[in-house]
């Protein structure tokens, strides 16, 4: 073989070599879906830093686009959409779909949480380990909580009893639940829709964090709130399994990096604070009214909500699972996190 056969050769494998290095390191935008408005703080605070940092560590490879306001699909939609591949990732309210996920409806049930960023680490690791279960057909990115919301209403509402006969639209399916329970008819909408309904006369009250509450404009028709903890609502980042395990390794290994724990409960930090704040801001509008229940009215809404945890075992214990061992995790980690209700 002469030397510029053997060199033509050598140039060969080289571009050879180069071209599948540059195929196996390709760059990869992800599609990440939710249906918030682009200002709303997840997406400032969480969704943005987060895939600002999945951008550093792949040294540019990984660039994720983000959808905000429903761009992709309908809120209820979002898990379906990272399932079918209309997005890469999408942002899942696991209660948007009454009994399609009913492990993960106990963060759903009220007085569990007492804050979003411990919760936050509490919910993600307890999920983690039911997630296959109940999303197998996504991969579970991460899951966190919102900052504890409330009762906000057209009139006042102090007790439990004074649900009796109101048309309430509920954050999730758990609390759904818990307003039939109470004697309330539900008015289904999803949050960017709750203003709607309520300025329409559709709905009476809704289940809604603190600061959101003026962020969807919903101040302008329920001047009453219940100052209370009262829930929590529980989010998964869902991806699409054809776009995570078509990853290479190296840029897989990021994002299971940004799949974590910690990154749960810094996406939800930033939300928590700024959820917490609009309590204050309630508290200072003219015309807004927050009521604290004494202590035994406190007690009759622990003790409303007994019914509701037992009706959430009996439907996880029909999928095989043991509902009392599951509560229990939930508990401790909660417990473990400074984040439970007690």
């Amino acid at each position: 073989m002469t030397g510029r056969n053997t060199m033509k050769i050598s140039f060969a494998i080289t571009a050879a070599a180069a071209l599948w290095a540059g195929t196996a390191q390709a760059d990869v935008t992800l599609r990440l879906a939710h249906w918030v408005p682009a200002q709303h703080s997840v997406q400032a605070t969480g969704f943005e830093p987060w895939a600002q940092s999945i951008k550093e560590a792949s040294e540019g490879r990984i660039s994720i686009d983000i959808y905000p306001a429903q761009q992709l699909g309908a809120a209820a939609d979002h898990y379906d959409m990272a399932r079918d591949g209309i997005a890469d990732i999408a942002y899942v309210n696991p209660g948007y779909q009454p009994g399609r996920f009913p492990i993960a409806g106990l963060a759903e049930v009220p007085f569990n949480f007492t804050n979003a960023k411990g919760g936050s680490r509490a919910f993600d690791e307890w999920y983690r380990e039911y997630a296959a279960q109940e999303m197998p057909d996504t991969h579970m990115c991460l899951g966190f909580v919102h900052d504890p919301g409330t009762l906000h209403s057209v009139r006042q509402i102090r007790t439990p009893d004074d649900i009796r006969g109101m048309n309430v639209r509920p954050a999730q399916a758990t609390v759904g639940r818990y307003v039939s329970l109470l004697g309330g008819a539900n008015v289904q909408a999803s949050a960017p829709d709750s203003r709607e309904i309520l300025a329409r006369g559709a709905a009476e009250a809704t289940f809604f964090p603190w600061d959101s509450v003026f962020l969807f404009g919903i101040d302008s028709v329920t001047p009453y709130h219940l100052d209370l903890p009262l829930y929590v609502t529980s989010f998964v980042m869902a991806m699409n399994l054809d776009s995570y395990n078509g990853l290479s390794d190296e840029d897989r290994a990021v994002i299971d990096d940004h799949c974590t724990t910690d990154w749960a409960e810094r996406i939800a930090a930033g939300w928590a604070d700024q959820e917490a704040s609009g309590r204050t801001k309630a508290m200072e509008a003219e015309g807004h009214e927050l009521y604290v229940p004494t202590a035994e009215e406190q007690a009759e809404w622990r003790a409303s909500v007994e019914p509701l945890l037992e009706a959430w075992k009996t439907d996880v214990n029909a999928t095989g699972a043991d509902a009392d061992a599951v509560h229990a995790r939930l508990i401790d980690l909660l417990r473990a996190n400074d984040a439970l209700y007690e």
